[in-house]
Formats: C-alpha cells, sequence, structure tokens
C-alpha cells in the first residue's frame, strides 16, 4: 500500500517517525508525499503545550478528510498525543483506525495492515467538535489520568530499519527516552516513560551508518542529553561517547541538544574543547533566571547557579555558542520576575534565545496553580524579552562582518530557489538563524558541502555572506 506520514513536534519524534517510516518500507510498503495518493495516512502527533495539541487535532481531523472524500483507506494516529488521549482520541474522531502511543512504534505494521492499535481504560471527553464542518475545530482534550504508571519502555537501536526525513547531509541520533525530572510545567514524563540511554556500541554503529550514507552532521538529542548514562551507573559516559564519535570517519559535526544545567560535566566540556569534530555549541534550556520562579517550576537551579554554569562553560570552552529557552507567564510569576529575566538576558548575551507562553497543562504539578497570569500579558512578556533579545544580536551580528567562516550548505531557501543558505558551527538546524549567500553561483553549491566564505551583511538574526575565490 502507499503510506503517507506527517510527523509533528520536535526532532525526537521525528526519530520515531523516520523509524515507522524505515518499518513500512521494508515491510513492502510504497511512501509517498502526497496525501490524496496515500491508502494509509499516519499523523505522529505532538502534545507538549496547548498549541501543539491544536496543531495535532487539525492535522488528524484534515487527514480524515481523505478517508471521507478520498481514497484513504486507514487512518493511524501515533505519538505524544495518542499516548495521552487514546480512547479519547477514537471515541471522538471515528475515521481514526488505530492508535499507537509512544511505547508502541514497531506496531505501525500491524496498524498500517488492519489491527487496531492498542487502546487504554475509557477516559473522560468533552463531547462534540465545535467547528469541525468549517474544518476550524476546538481544542478536544479530556481531563485526569492517561498514561500507565510505568510508561512506555520502548527504545530503538542501530539495528532498527530508519528511512531519514531530514536533508541528507545531516542526521539526529535519539541516545536515550524518556526523563526522570519532574519539573511542575512539563507532561514529558508521563508521555515518554522513564529516562533510558543507549548504548554506545549502538549510537557509534548507528552514527557509521549514517556515515556512509553521506551524512556530515549528527545531531545528538533526548529530553536530558547530559544524563546520557548516568541511568546505566556509567558516570563520564556522554564525554567518553563524544570522543568516540570523533573518530567516525565522514562525520564532520557532531553537535549536542537539549542539555540540563545540572548534569554538565567536566568531562563533556572537555571532550567538546578537544575533540576537532565536536561543535563548541551548547543547547542548554534555563527556563527562568528568577530564583522565585524556578523554585515554584521545581527547577533545581538558581540565578547565581546559572551564572556560575556559564562562566564555567565560557571558560572552559572558548567560543562556544550558547542557546537556551526560557518560559514566560508562569503562575505567579510578577513583573519583578520577569525584570529579573530580563537583566540575565541583558547580562548573559546567549547567541541563541526563544521564548515560550507558559501552557496551563492538565496531568503536570503547575496544573494545581492558579493560571493567573492573563494570555496577553503572557504574550507581552515574551515580545519583551524577544525584543531586547533581538537588539542584543544585532549588535553583536554587526561585529562578524569581514569576518572569514566556514559554512555548512543546507540548500536552497524557501523563498527563492535562486538564494542558498547555511549555517555556522554556531547554528543548529530548523531552531537557529541561517546564513545566506550573495554573488554565489548556485550550480557551484550543493548540500553537504563545507564552504569558505565572508561575512558581508547581517539582517534580523541572520548573516550574509560571500564565497571567497578559489
Amino acid at each position: 500500500m502507499k503510506i503517507g506520514l506527517i510527523s509533528l513536534g520536535c526532532p525526537k519524534n521525528l526519530v520515531d517517525s523516520e523509524v515507522m517510516l524505515g518499518l513500512a518500507r521494508d515491510a513492502g510498503h510504497e511512501l509517498t508525499h502526497d496525501a490524496a495518493a496515500a491508502d494509509v495516512l499516519v499523523v505522529n502527533t505532538c502534545a507538549f503545550i496547548d498549541s501543539a495539541k491544536q496543531e495535532s487535532i487539525d492535522t488528524i481531523l484534515d487527514m480524515a478528510r481523505h478517508k471521507t472524500e478520498g481514497t484513504c483507506q486507514r487512518l493511524v494516529v501515533t505519538g505524544c498525543l495518542a499516548e495521552r488521549y487514546r480512547d479519547a482520541l477514537k471515541a471522538e474522531i471515528p475515521e481514526i483506525d488505530a492508535v499507537l502511543g509512544t511505547g508502541e512504534v514497531p506496531d505501525i505494521i500491524k496498524a498500517i495492515g488492519g489491527s487496531r492499535g492498542t487502546v487504554a481504560s475509557a477516559l473522560p471527553f468533552y463531547r462534540g467538535l465545535p467547528g469541525r464542518a468549517a474544518g476550524a475545530p476546538e481544542t478536544i482534550l479530556p481531563q485526569g489520568p492517561r498514561t500507565p504508571p510505568n510508561g512506555p519502555t520502548y527504545l530503538y537501536d542501530a539495528d532498527t530499519p530508519r528511512l531519514l526525513a531530514t536533508p541528507k547531509h545531516y542526521a539526529y541520533i535519539k541516545v536515550a527516552e524518556g526523563c526522570d525530572y519532574t519539573c511542575a510545567f512539563c507532561i514529558i514524563p508521563t508521555l515518554r516513560g522513564p529516562y533510558r540511554s543507549r548504548s554506545a556500541d549502538s549510537i557509534v554503529k548507528e552514527a557509521r551508518q549514517l556515515a556512509a550514507r553521506g551524512v556530515r552532521e549528527v545531531l545528538l538529542i533526548s529530553q536530558d542529553t547530559t544524563f546520557y548514562g548516568i541511568d546505566r551507573g556509567e558516570r563520564g559516559a556522554l564525554g567518553r561517547l563524544l570522543r568516540t564519535l570523533n573518530t567516525v570517519e565522514g562525520i564532520a559535526w557532531i553537535r549536542l541538544l537539549y542539555l540540563y544545567p545540572t548534569t554538565i560535566d567536566d568531562g563533556t566540556l572537555q571532550a567538546m574543547t578537544e575533540c576537532d569534530r565536536v561543535c563548541k555549541y551548547i543547547d542548554l534550556p534555563l527556563q527562568h533566571a528568577s530564583d522565585a520562579v524556578l523554585k515554584r517550576m521545581r527547577r533545581p537551579g538558581s540565578r547565581d547557579g546559572y551564572r556560575r554554569l556559564l562562566d564555567r562553560i565560557r571558560h572552559t570552552v572558548p567560543g562556544v555558542s550558547l542557546r537556551t529557552t526560557f518560559i514566560v507567564g508562569f503562575p505567579g510569576e510578577t513583573d519583578t520576575d520577569v525584570a529579573a529575566l530580563e537583566a540575565f538576558v541583558d547580562e548573559q548575551r546567549f547567541d541563541h534565545l526563544g521564548v515560550f507562553t507558559y501552557s496551563h497543562e492538565e496531568g503536570t504539578r503547575a496544573f494545581a496553580f492558579d493560571d493567573d497570569v492573563p494570555k496577553k500579558e503572557k504574550e507581552a512578556r515574551r515580545r519583551r524579552i524577544m525584543g531586547r533579545q533581538k537588539q542584543l544580536v544585532r549588535e553583536r551580528l554587526k561585529g562578524h562582518i569581514g569576518s572569514e567562516v566556514r559554512v555548512l550548505v543546507d540548500g536552497p531557501s524557501s523563498d527563492h530557489d535562486l538564494v542558498w543558505k547555511g549555517r555556522l558551527e554556531c547554528q543548529a538546524p530548523d531552531i537557529d538563524a541561517a546564513v545566506y549567500f550573495t554573488e554565489a553561483d548556485p550550480s557551484a553549491l550543493r548540500p553537504g558541502q563545507f564552504v569558505d566564505a565572508i561575512v558581508v551583511g547581517s539582517k534580523d538574526y541572520d548573516l550574509v555572506v560571500k564565497p571567497l575565490a578559489g
């Protein structure tokens, strides 16, 4: 059969989608990018915050129309929303034929072939889909517990079939699954289960396989990448893994994403400094810089502790690029808290920064708090922090003009086929700014190629470069 898959959410979810695609391909199914031509449609969903849940619902309903109005025979829903609202989804959207949670990825072949996915016990549900006929449904979400106490246990390995959905020159490697933290705002431990690391041998084997397929950059991901190996009693495992990956021929960049501030050890930082293929790039979600808010969030850190950590990182890894994310509008957050956060941003001058508005999620510890910051005020606070960050970045980028840089070519930009873009070592795909080429012959560029260039300008968060002759 022809299988079409829509993957929503984070890169960790994308890896699950790639595994499902690989399993479907190896089972003899044909894959298609055209939803209208698919016999089976799979929607791999996200359920982290309200906007992600709404996007998932909208996408499911959109794909459901291919069953009622097109030639699609089966609709399968997988991923975090499926893990969180199993029976509710199937009961409310009868076009769904199978629902697979985050731990049931290998069951995709059974779901495609006609067997219904595992479903949990019945859950209370808001009946009705207002606006469904017009294609603009309201969020449909039940309250109460959703996931079995022990959670999912599935973990893929290097021998698991996988079909990359990223450009051919970079790929994500999930080094672990699940999370053991109890952050008040986060539902991930419930949806993904306890933290469980893959073996180093499995990860290195996968990296070699990817290199053999032409991948130049691997991005190591998990819910907390610096916790890697600790659940197996292997302290210092991440630093040792980086040193081994640094020997894999063909891989030029090794990038770490999703590092937790309290588990970054000196071994990891030393490996980042000493290994020439490990990007001097740290993605470190801090979530806030007010001690009062961090305490309510159940984050094991403080403003002064974060200062000391950032100083240690910058001292140990000269030239490191730092990315972080913050949440504004958490219950009880005051103007004083926001001012403290803004001052911290101004002081630390992060290379990359993202700000999210708090989403009041049932099933989290914070759901017991009053969601006391109005939606408009949350958004105003987000704009305030991001506005200051934009000013800081503009000032910094002007200082790069005239410098020579090494650019990894990603391909044509989304705006125009003749305008090509790429990234520096300090830029991760999809989440960070990019580099755009000027005075470059597109026929002389190819995705995955490294090009020496000179910075000739900047615009907002992006740089403009000109290839150097020769």
